[in-house]
């Protein structure tokens, strides 16, 4: 005969395999992983320790008393990634649908707790049909209760979450409040109202995955930060992200060993076009500056005329926001705006260094542009590099025009240290355009007007637009050959390690949302 202890323990067991193995199957069938597989996955072998198995809903309603599985569709605990502590929750698809209740809330919701109280990044890897239905404003309690503590985590430990799997309704809002969201392609979506809704409301025709998918999300949206093909993958670019950041707010940026070398690079002398109109991609400028197959970039597919990620810099964490000729010639837009603005934010909040690159015309006219918010957008970009207080450097490629070299970390709002290439320009606008303005008479007059515009273009671009003007006012701290560049930066950032900023009292700013 069993005893008490033996019939629990098959229980627990019960409740570990996510409701039972059919259900599991059906899990791998959409080729999805289960829950325990994408924490077994996620963590270093042997290190998780699981918090709340036994915890059951007390729902006696509708046929809910008959229905109990341990953990009641989530699980929570902690353990290492890569030698460091971190707290997680999965929710399991296979009891409920992963629906959330007031039970399943409170594990979250202590979890949470304890990342907070330790200082260790929160990493949720959501699959959840919603709020249980069967448990009304409980369910939805429970969703406020997470949402409250995803505000006051913000800015203190790194918030992570993976959508593998339906998130919808509600249970969207804390992933929008985390740091990074990533997506599975195929197999998740995320939406406030669901196809159904959108039909009879809008009368719009559409699919879950043309609706939140991952593709949607990450090109159109923003709401994603990383996207992949299949579940493992996903866990792949946790462990990765996590290898750039801090555990928490106080802690120091992460540095890898690395033994000092030539740190001159030739080949950045050969990346720019000769014309000033010819696009070059600015990846091949970042890859050339930092440490080898380090840069890992955020955001990709969204806002392309601007790039974002984290790299090494002699082994040290830091992250780059840089212009992207190869998009929009690299202005500056309401989407590239949010985007550097978002990532400048979250680097600032964990002692991570900012190098940008700059090469960038100035902002994209418009009516799209002015009627849906550039002013207030741009200013949000400006007012994150203004606002940080971590290393920030600056080095101007290419073109730096009005009031677009004021808001990419110029020395006028703050920036430690600002370099330029010789084939830097920087003006109030291109040479050409200035100079049909400021010679607009001569030009008139002259027997060949376009003869004319031509030699007062070049007469501009030499007296103006170079970064030699800049650099006698003290706007530029040195004008460098391409090829050094690496070198300085690492020298730049070494002295600048322990930088120290002190800032107004008050309780926060009021950046333009």
């Amino acid at each position: 005969m069993k005893s008490k202890v033996d019939i629990l323990r098959e229980k627990i067991e019960e409740g570990k395999s996510g409701g039972g193995k059919d259900r599991n199957d059906k899990q791998h069938e959409k080729g999805k992983l289960t829950a325990r597989e994408r924490i077994t996955l996620l963590m270093d072998p042997g290190s998780f320790e699981e918090i709340g198995a036994l915890v059951l809903h007390r729902t006696k309603d509708f046929g809910m008393e008959d229905q109990q599985f341990y953990g009641d569709g989530v699980i929570t605990g902690y353990g290492t990634v890569n030698g460091k502590l971190v707290y997680v929750f999965a929710q399991d698809f296979t009891v409920f649908g992963g629906a959330l209740s007031e039970t399943h809330a409170e594990k979250i919701c202590k979890i949470m707790d304890l990342a907070m109280k330790t200082g260790a990044p929160m990493i949720g890897l959501n699959d959840s049909g919603g709020a249980r239905i069967q448990e009304g404003v409980r369910s939805l309690g429970g969703y406020a209760d997470i949402f409250y503590r995803n505000v006051w985590s913000s800015g203190v430990i790194p918030q992570i979450s993976a959508i593998m799997g339906p998130c919808a309704g509600g249970a969207v809002y804390s992933p929008a409040m985390t740091d990074f969201t990533l997506m599975v392609e195929g197999t998740s979506y995320m939406f406030v109202t669901g196809p159904n809704v959108v039909k009879t409301v809008t009368n719009e025709e559409v699919s879950s995955e043309e609706l939140g998918g991952a593709s949607t999300h990450s090109t159109k949206s923003g709401v994603t930060h990383l996207t992949s093909a299949n579940d493992m993958e996903c866990i792949a670019q946790i462990k990765k992200l996590l290898s750039y950041l801090p555990q928490n707010c106080e802690d120091i940026t992460p540095k890898d060993p690395y033994t000092p070398a030539d740190e001159t690079r030739d080949v950045l002398e050969k990346i720019l076009p000769a014309s000033i109109h010819q696009p070059y991609d600015i990846r091949d400028v970042i890859k050339g500056i930092c440490d080898a197959d380090t840069f890992f970039e955020i955001h990709k597919d969204f806002a392309e005329n601007i790039v974002v990620g984290f790299a090494r810099l002699a082994g040290r964490s830091i992250g780059i926001v840089a212009n992207q000729p190869m998009s929009l010639a690299g202005v500056l837009d309401i989407n590239s705006s949010k985007k550097g603005a978002r990532f400048t934010r979250f680097c600032d909040c964990f002692n991570i260094p900012l190098l940008v690159l700059v090469d960038v015309p100035g902002f994209l006219p418009g009516t799209d542009q002015e009627w849906n918010g550039i002013i207030t957008n741009g200013a949000k970009l400006l007012y994150a590099l203004s606002e940080a207080t971590v290393p920030r450097v600056t080095v101007i490629i290419r073109k730096a025009y009005g009031g677009a070299y004021d808001v990419m970390n110029s020395k006028h709002i703050g920036a430690d240290m600002n370099f330029a290439w010789p084939t830097a320009e920087i003006a109030v606008m291109g040479a050409k355009g200035a100079s049909e303005i400021i010679f607009k008479k001569e030009i008139a007059e002259a027997a060949d007007p376009a003869k004319k515009l031509a030699e007062k273009e070049a007469e501009y671009a030499e007296k103006f637009a170079t970064p030699y003007l800049a650099a006698e006012r003290g706007f530029i701290d040195e004008v460098i050959e391409p090829g050094e560049t690496r070198k300085k930066l690492i020298k730049t950032f070494a002295i600048l390690e322990n930088k120290v900023a002190k800032r107004s009292r008050k309780k926060h700013g009021n950046i333009p949302l």
